[in-house]
């Protein structure tokens, strides 16, 4: 057994020793007959390997686990400016049934409490038929397999969904609905209703984790924009009205679904997705939770957890002449860049440096930040006659690019926008 599975394992042994707490979820009647006992846990890295332990292979329904994945799938189709004119961002502090709409817009608070979910839905172009099948489609290509509804399933949310009926007449006379609300409903119960399993539900995370590119079929599923949006609302509204608790205990951007599910994303690492059917008073699995905070916490998975040590990008620095010559190594973000700029102007300082080139040869990402930040040194050293260049600039360049056409969107109800910045002229030489 790898290291991976055998720590999984574990984790999943420590918290079934412990008699489950909560009660499956029975106003669906057929989410009652969930075995309360089944437990499994998966992680899939965005290197795309997938580890699994428990009852990994039972299959359960999606549920509200799918809004966040349905929600990116509107962002792609639509664009965030259309789809924030029906839906918002804020957390509700209420239950995911509530009635929580916005005075003077009338838009449910955000895409994962059922209003918003069911807003969202009706969001995903065509018919009945062509939007389902969309939203099958694309769960499926976060998932890299062909997921399948549950018709049992189906026709028990449709024939107990009275509630999300009466929210989807009640956002349509706010105007925000945009087609029949019966129509989107059906829509919404079948989404609920695909079956997945853990495995599929890491594969989903860990799709979100690596900006939207499934990490088993290396598809993009959805641009980084997207996947950085969607994360960010799971990371405020994804456990419902105990959110902030879970994002000051747990730390990770998460979506819980009544059928049992959890999905919990480390960005940039992997994707987590957890099944335990006994449920809390705010519709979360109650081990499926206890998984998460242990391994958040004895692993040191929160997102805002404070880096272990210092990292150095320079991986050789030598003075030949008047010349530097500086190798960086691993990714270019702000602190390690902001350690190289400062090198750079050391050297100056202390050396009589006249030229300098820096090769990123090895660098294996360059942030947009860093690139900034690279830029405005090169401009400071043009301006007291030394030369910066950086090798292969095209990656450079390719980053600096990103910085100016990265769009300002503006807030609803509120004159935020501003023009994007004038394009400066880089400062690398030579240019790419």
């Amino acid at each position: 057994m790898d290291p991976v599975t055998a720590s999984l394992e574990a984790v999943l042994q420590r918290h079934a020793a412990v008699p489950p707490r909560g009660v499956v979820a029975d106003y669906i009647p057929e989410l009652a007959c969930a075995d309360p006992d089944d437990f499994a846990v998966a992680m899939a890295s965005v290197h795309g390997s997938v580890y699994r332990a428990g009852d990994h292979e039972r299959e359960f329904t999606i549920q509200s686990v799918s809004k966040p994945f349905v929600y990116a799938l509107a962002l792609a189709d639509l664009g965030l400016d259309e789809v924030a004119e029906h839906v918002g961002f804020e957390p509700s502090g209420e239950p995911f049934n509530a009635i929580s709409l916005e005075p003077g817009t009338g838009r449910p608070a955000n895409p994962l409490i059922n209003a918003g979910a069911i807003v969202t839905t009706s969001l995903i172009p065509g018919d009945a038929a062509q939007s389902f099948e969309r939203i099958r489609a694309g769960l499926s290509a976060f998932a890299g397999r062909e997921l399948e509804l549950n018709e049992a399933v189906y026709r028990s949310e449709a024939a107990t969904g009275d509630r999300n009926r009466a929210l989807g007449f009640l956002t349509l006379s706010q105007g925000v609905l945009a087609r029949p609300a019966e129509e989107a409903c059906d829509i919404y119960f079948r989404q609920c209703s695909l079956m997945v399993t853990v495995a599929d539900l890491a594969v989903m995370a860990g799709t979100l984790a690596r900006g939207g590119v499934n990490p088993l079929t290396r598809t993009a599923v959805v641009d980084p924009e997207v996947a950085k949006i969607a994360l960010s609302v799971m990371a405020t509204c994804g456990m419902y009205d105990r959110s902030g608790e879970w994002m000051v205990r747990v730390g990770l951007p998460a979506k819980s679904g009544v059928g049992g599910g959890i999905a919990a994303v480390l960005p940039g690492e992997f994707g987590l997705g957890v099944y335990s059917p006994p449920l809390d008073a705010q519709g979360n699995s109650v081990r499926a939770m206890a998984v998460l905070q242990e391994m958040s916490s004895r692993l040191g998975l929160h997102v805002f957890a404070p880096p272990a040590g210092s990292r150095s990008p320079i991986a050789a620095s030598e003075v030949v002449d008047d010349a530097l010559t500086v190798r960086l190594r691993g990714e270019l973000d702000f602190i390690t860049a902001e350690q190289v700029s400062n090198h750079l102007l050391e050297q100056v300082v202390t050396r009589g440096i006249k030229r300098i080139e820096v090769d990123i040869t090895h660098v294996t990402t360059v942030r947009a930040v860093a690139a900034e930040l690279l830029r405005a040194v090169g401009i400071e050293l043009r301006r007291h006659g030394l030369e910066l260049m950086i090798e292969p600039a095209e990656r450079i360049a390719a980053a600096a690019a990103r910085v100016q056409k990265a769009p300002s969107v503006p807030f609803i109800g509120g004159p935020f926008a501003t023009e994007p910045p004038t394009a400066q002229p880089s400062a690398v030489q030579p240019p790419g």
